[in-house]
């Protein structure tokens, strides 16, 4: 497993935690805070979900493979 500590890391980790967290949201409390700050389905909505949705993607690989952004020695490997 590969995790890093650049700025873009960072990002993604924040997002896909924020991701998390309206999901738990909308499971325990049928609750879906970015419906309620932007309104269901509206463009707003949508490029944050897509965005949301991105970072997961990038957090899943981030697993199995070195974030590119990270220069050589700023990321911990752990194997």
């Amino acid at each position: 497993m590969v995790s890093g500590n650049c700025g873009v890391c960072k990002i993604v980790g924040l997002l896909a935690a924020i991701g998390a967290v309206n999901w738990g949201l909308v499971g325990f409390f049928e609750v879906d805070l970015v419906a309620q700050l932007l309104g269901t389905m509206t463009t707003g909505a949508r490029v944050v979900y897509g965005i949301i949705g991105i970072a997961g993607v990038v957090k899943l690989l981030s697993f199995v493979m070195r974030c590119p952004c990270c220069k050589p020695g700023t990321c911990e490997t752990k194997k």
